[in-house]
């Protein structure tokens, strides 16, 4: 896959800007694209107007040094630009100097060449890259720490009843039905008019404690402890403090009033009327769930339910009517509602148990969804590198056979074995393969064709599919590969690892009548003998580069 770098070049030297260029014009799998300036002050200028992804900045300019442009560099609000700082024959010290100021890396001019110089840009890039993800990822802690502190007072009075009723192996749900048979209890004593003073006394203390553990069983109950927000690390929060919003479909201000009026009463609830069908479809990918009535101006409940599913908006809806007849309900249900409401029914107990238990089976619906579609992508991807596992390549391959029977078109296989992958598991440690087999999947992508299937034959091993390819155009592409990855070390603990690999070719003639197992078998016998020829090299039947 080719790159593609756009790169300013800041020298007050005609010359010295073509060497860089000419220098850059061979690189591998690059396309650079370049800018030019001549002095300090167009420099800065460009750059507050357009952006780069990396600047090569000359020390002696005619108005100014490369250290003060450094400086007003870091002045603009933004700049991130990575910039690699040029000096002469011992001007060390200055090049200290500018990576102080913000440079990101340095090279004598006596000594560049272009391997050197493409290498410097893409670690300027890839620095610039990994401090972006580093601060994204240090403002993400600080929103979770945020987030910790702000929960912690209102988690309290939670976590304390919760460890209690834990103990007691009872639920919240289970405390709250004693607890209101209680406080009646007590309800019934304060009528009686013999009840001593004294004894009252302690009623309204038993009344007033009552009330408050009632208050947070239902918080605990409200609390839904599978909404959570990851932040860096994996780290999950539960959203305490979430707000339900809620939109109300409802075209009659009398009924529109009384339900805005329930919904108000129900804590954590934010509700937003409308009066038909277009409205809601517009802003229902902003709300948790829309509540609406049956009969709109433009069409009934079901109708909105069409709309949202032809929309793609996957949202719970509940529809309440005034009839409130089964056929209605039947009706709203097998068309994908979550619940039916009759107007005459509607406070806030029935409301509030009809949002939650919307909301719940929507979770419940998605999780569904979510496991089908892991369960689909385990069965065909190997976890370890994201790539199609071996199951998924021989389903693929008979595919590519027929394919290639009917429609009259060749293609290439090959499978790449690393070499010496026992030693980097022996020297570093098998987490150190992992990773090793890892980077390897993503170079195998980035030089693969849109079309390409790659896939994790087995251990090292990794095998490609490659449609509508013949046998040297498999070799180029094995040849990219294998180029790629022994150019590029895989970084671990601080430690380079060279990694080099053998690659085995075989084509597929649309006139032949080969199977599947003999394509592998041949792709095999040139892997082997990729191997006894001195490994790191790719081999296709009788030729090899």
């Amino acid at each position: 896959m080719l790159k593609i770098i756009t790169l300013l070049i800041i020298d007050d030297s005609p010359e010295d800007r073509e060497a860089y260029k000419r220098l850059l014009s061979s690189a591998d799998f690059v396309e650079y694209h370049f800018k030019e300036c001549d002095c300090g002050e167009d420099c800065l200028a460009f750059l507050q107007n357009e952006s780069v992804d990396c600047v090569l900045l000359d020390y002696n300019l005619p108005d100014m040094d490369g250290i003060e442009i450094l400086e007003k560099l870091a002045e603009q609000e933004g700049s991130d630009t990575p910039v690699i700082f040029l000096t002469g024959q011992g001007n060390e010290t200055i090049a200290v100097q500018a990576m102080k100021n913000g440079a990101t890396d340095y090279l004598v001019k006596t000594d560049i060449n272009g391997k050197l110089l493409n290498r410097s840009i893409h670690y300027a890039i890839d620095k610039k890259d990994s401090d972006q993800k580093l601060r994204h990822y240090v403002l993400e802690l600080e929103k979770a720490n945020t987030q910790i502190l702000k929960q912690q007072k209102a988690v309290i009075e939670e976590e304390r009843l919760k460890v209690i009723l834990q103990m007691a192996g009872a639920t919240a749900h289970e405390m709250n039905q004693p607890l209101m048979t209680m406080l009646g209890s007590i309800e019934l004593l304060y009528m009686k008019q013999e009840v001593p003073d004294s004894i009252k006394k302690y009623m309204t203390r038993i009344w007033e404690s009552g009330n408050r553990i009632s208050s947070i069983v239902k918080k605990i109950q409200a609390v839904k402890y599978h909404d959570t927000q990851t932040y860096a690390g994996g780290r999950e929060i539960i959203k305490l403090d979430r707000t339900l919003n809620l939109l109300v479909v409802e075209n009659n201000d009398v009924d529109s009033d009384i339900l805005m009026r329930v919904l108000s009463e129900i804590d954590g609830v934010k509700a937003n009327r409308l009066s038909d069908i277009d409205q809601a479809c517009q802003l229902s990918t902003s709300a948790d769930l829309i509540i609406t009535n049956y009969m709109l101006p433009s069409g009934t409940g079901v109708d909105l339910l069409k709309r949202l599913e032809e929309k793609g908006a996957n949202i719970p809806v509940i529809i309440v009517s005034t009839a409130g007849s089964e056929t209605i309900a039947s009706e709203v249900i097998q068309a994908g509602a979550y619940d039916h409401l009759p107007k005459a029914q509607l406070n806030v107990s029935s409301l509030n148990r009809a949002i939650h238990n919307a909301l719940d089976k929507h979770r419940l619906k998605n999780e569904a969804v979510a496991a089908v579609k892991k369960m689909a992508e385990m069965s065909t991807t190997d976890a370890l590198t994201g790539l199609f596992n071996r199951r998924y390549f021989h389903d693929a391959l008979k595919n590519e056979i027929s394919r290639s029977h009917s429609c009259g078109s060749d293609f290439a296989i090959f499978i790449a074995n690393l070499d010496h992958f026992k030693i980097i598991n022996d020297t570093h440690g098998h987490s150190a393969g992992d990773r090793v087999l890892k980077e390897t999947a993503l170079i195998l992508k980035n030089c693969l064709r849109q079309g390409d299937i790659p896939c994790r034959y087995g251990g090292e091993e990794m095998a490609v599919i490659m449609p509508n390819t013949s046998g040297h155009q498999g070799i180029t592409i094995g040849e990219r590969f294998r180029k790629a990855l022994s150019e590029k070390p895989i970084i671990w603990k601080g430690t380079p690892i060279r990694v080099k690999t053998s690659i085995g070719i075989a084509a597929f003639r649309k006139q032949s009548n080969e199977s599947p197992e003999l394509l592998i078998q041949k792709a095999d016998q040139a892997l082997y003998k990729a191997k006894s020829q001195g490994r790191n090299r790719v081999c296709a039947e009788n030729c090899h580069l």
